[in-house]
């Protein structure tokens, strides 16, 4: 790996793994190789993986006792990453997005809307007055471009929807979440109390409350490592097939109704055997249910952070994307674009188990119940400033000479003591005297 490569993901490695509260001596650990030039975006997003995978592996190691070397390659990093779409069933390609989740051109903008599942399909529709039909997606198209996009974002979210309109990086900055984001620490790591060190006879117990791709990857990694990872969904709501097949491998996955007695007395008894609980579901929704037992450690994940105007929201990678700028980064605001992979859930996933596992590591020793919450739009806006990032404009100058205002890229010949630039612009083709200077 070269070394300007090398500088930049142990960096982001640098930075998550203090985020974590860990040993920084451990960072040396970490050993980077594989092919590079992998997951090609305007922002550092295999940076991102890489440094995300690595905490995650750093994490395991300590917690397991073992001295590394922690190995990121980077072919197995970016595959993971988009594991989604290379799933095949009997050879049967996934479906990524359903018809009703694209960018639709709205009347002074765009808007992306999240339509996979059924029921945020039906809002969806219900928003916009269509009918459900064949021609669902013209209909939509049509009642989407003669709307304002926040207006759009409004009705769709009041319906229960997921619609978000396209925001370029300042505006996201300016708003009031933007502003919450930015304001806040990347994640959170809390001991809520005393409670004694858990003694573990058997693997870990993870209980899994999450769905579509963050949460689930967080899990399939605990599970990797070992750990029992029971997943549990409502009735009549399971998990998209596809999704299924990709992220819940490991798992064992059941259905509850939690409205349901017995099925609350079910679920109680897990979580009271539990060693850890992951949520994914939208800030507010589970705290109806007591879900605090000692000693337990609980990671919270969300896409939009539990504070600020949108701390209700629900909300998906592809939706965070175009709310934080980052879909006019990678296009523009009149031809919006998309990273080359969800990284958001995927980085948020890993980094997700990585606290975990901290706070296991943490528990273990100290004691006290842990709770550990990440949210997308905080990776997103991690991703947008903290990391190194390939900005040109630092590697080019301007000069006035002969053939007017130059801009021009610097030379990357550098030395200690050497020159900045050329003493002289180019001049007229052809003008100079036939002699060496100073003749």
């Amino acid at each position: 790996m070269d070394e300007g490569m090398d500088n930049g993901v142990r960096t982001g490695t640098e930075l998550l793994w203090s985020a974590l509260g860990g040993d920084p001596a451990h960072v040396d650990r970490v050993e980077y190789g594989g092919v590079s030039g992998l997951l090609p975006a305007r922002l550092p997003v295999m940076d991102l993986a890489r440094a995300t995978v690595a905490v995650c592996a750093l994490a395991a190691v300590e917690h397991a006792g073992l001295p590394g070397p922690v190995r990121i390659d980077d072919g197995a990093v970016a595959t993971a990453f988009v594991s989604e779409r290379h799933l095949r069933v009997d050879g049967r390609a996934p479906v990524t997005f359903a018809p009703l989740s694209r960018f639709w051109r709205a009347a002074d903008g765009w808007v992306r809307t999240h339509a996979n599942y059924p029921h945020h399909k039906a809002a969806l529709l219900t928003a916009l007055d269509v009918t459900d039909s064949v021609e669902a997606v013209e209909a939509v198209a049509e009642a989407i471009g003669g709307r304002r996009a926040v207006e759009v974002e409004t009705a769709v979210y009041a319906a229960g929807g997921l619609a978000v309109a396209l925001r370029t990086p300042e505006e996201w900055a300016t708003g009031e979440q933007g502003r919450e984001v930015a304001a806040r620490p990347l994640l959170t790591r809390e001991r809520l109390d005393g409670a004694a060190p858990r003694r573990r006879t058997g693997p870990l117990r993870v209980l899994d409350l999450t769905r579509v791709i963050a949460g689930p990857v967080a899990t399939r990694s605990l599970a990797l490592l070992g750990a029992d990872v029971l997943r549990i969904d409502p009735p009549g709501r399971p998990e998209l097939p596809d999704q299924h097949a990709d992220a819940d491998v490991g798992k064992r996955t059941a259905a509850l109704d939690l409205d349901r007695p017995s099925d609350r007395r079910t679920f109680d008894g897990l979580l009271d055997a539990a060693d850890v609980l992951v949520t994914g579901y939208r800030p507010g929704a589970l705290d109806r249910f007591d879900l605090e037992r000692p000693g337990l450690v609980t990671a919270r994940l969300s896409a939009w952070g539990d504070y600020g105007p949108w701390g209700n929201r629900r909300g998906f990678d592809s939706l965070v994307q175009v709310a934080t700028g980052i879909a006019v980064t990678e296009g523009s605001a009149e031809e919006p674009g998309t990273l080359p992979a969800q990284a958001l859930d995927h980085g948020t996933g890993y980094l997700l188990a990585a606290a975990v596992l901290r706070s296991l590591t943490e528990q273990e020793r100290d004691g006290g119940s842990r709770l550990v919450r990440l949210a997308l739009a905080q990776t997103g806006h991690w991703l947008t400033h903290a990391l190194p990032r390939y900005e040109p404009e630092r590697h080019l100058t301007e000069s006035e000479g002969p053939l007017g205002r130059l801009r021009h890229a610097l030379s990357p010949v550098s030395y200690e003591g050497g020159p900045s630039s050329w003493t002289r612009p180019p001049g007229l083709a052809g003008a100079d005297a036939p002699e060496w200077s100073g003749a």
